[in-house]
C-alpha cells in the first residue's frame, strides 16, 4: 500500500467534503473550488483525476438521496449536449487552453450570479428552450471534462425555471451522474487513474457520503429564496476565483 501524504489529507479532506455538500444541492457551483484547492499540493491534473472517482461515489449517494425528486424534461435537453461536450473535451483533451476556459467560465459565472443576485432575469428563460438547452449542455460538458467547471454553465440554464430546491438538487444529481460516469473511460483512456491517484481517491471515500448528507440537510433547512440567493453567491465567489486563475495562468 501507499502512504498518503498528511499534507494532502489535511488539504483534499475538507475539499472532498466541500464538493460532498455542493453535490448534496447546497451551493453547488461552489463545488468547483475543490480542485484549486487539491492543487496547492498537487498539479491540477492530478487533482481533478483523483477527485473523479470520489465524485462518482457521491453521484451515487446523491441519486439514492433525491430518488424521485427532479426534472425529467430538463435532462432529456441537456444530457444529450452535455454528450458532445464531453467529446469534444476528449478529443481536444490536448489542446485546450485550461486558462481561456476559466476565463469564458468565470465570466458566465460572475455575470450570471450578479443578474440573479440583482434581480435582473425577471421572466427570461422561465421555460424550458431545447435550443438554449443543447448549447449550454455541451457548454457543461464540455468544461466539466476539462477543468470540473460544469456547474455554472448547467446553473445558467436551470436557476431561472426556479424549481423546488429539492427538485432542483435533483436534477443536478442525476445530471452529473451521468456526466461523471462518461468521464471515467475517457480519463483511463488518457492514462490519469495511476495506482498513486487511485490509492488517494480511496483514501477520500469515506468523506463522500458525509459532505452529501450535509448538503442535502442543508437544502432541507432552507426556504427556496435563500436558498437561490446562496447559489447566486456561490456563483459570483467562484466565478471571480476561475477569473483570477485565468488570469493567472496567462
Amino acid at each position: 500500500m501507499l502512504p498518503v501524504d498528511p499534507l494532502f489529507l489535511l488539504v483534499s479532506v475538507p475539499a472532498a467534503l466541500l464538493y460532498g455538500v455542493a453535490k448534496g444541492g447546497f451551493g453547488g457551483a461552489v463545488a468547483i473550488l475543490a480542485v484549486p484547492l487539491m492543487a496547492l499540493v498537487m498539479p491540477p491534473a492530478q487533482a481533478a483525476a483523483i477527485l473523479l472517482p470520489v465524485l462518482v461515489v457521491m453521484d451515487m449517494v446523491v441519486v439514492y438521496s433525491y430518488r424521485g425528486q427532479f426534472d425529467a424534461l430538463a435532462l432529456r435537453l441537456l444530457i444529450p449536449g452535455a454528450l458532445l461536450g464531453l467529446l469534444a473535451g476528449y478529443l481536444l483533451a490536448d489542446a485546450v487552453n485550461d486558462a481561456m476556459m476559466r476565463l469564458l467560465v468565470g465570466l458566465v459565472a460572475l455575470v450570471f450570479g450578479l443578474q440573479n443576485l440583482l434581480g435582473w432575469l425577471s421572466s427570461l428563460g422561465k421555460s424550458h428552450n431545447p435550443v438554449a438547452a443543447t448549447l449550454i449542455g455541451a457548454l457543461s460538458g464540455f468544461t466539466s471534462f476539462s477543468i470540473h467547471a460544469g456547474g455554472p454553465p448547467f446553473a445558467m440554464y436551470l436557476l431561472p425555471k426556479r424549481l423546488p430546491p429539492l427538485i432542483y438538487a435533483g436534477t443536478g444529481g442525476l445530471f452529473f451522474a451521468v456526466v461523471n460516469l462518461v468521464k471515467l473511460p475517457a480519463y483511463y483512456a488518457l492514462g490519469q487513474f495511476g495506482t498513486e491517484n487511485l490509492w488517494y481517491s480511496l483514501a477520500l471515500v469515506p468523506v463522500a457520503p458525509i459532505g452529501v448528507f450535509l448538503g442535502r440537510r442543508l437544502v432541507q433547512m432552507s426556504n427556496p429564496q435563500l436558498y437561490y440567493r446562496i447559489v447566486s453567491a456561490f456563483l459570483v465567489v467562484v466565478g471571480i476565483k476561475l477569473i483570477f486563475d485565468g488570469y493567472q495562468g496567462f
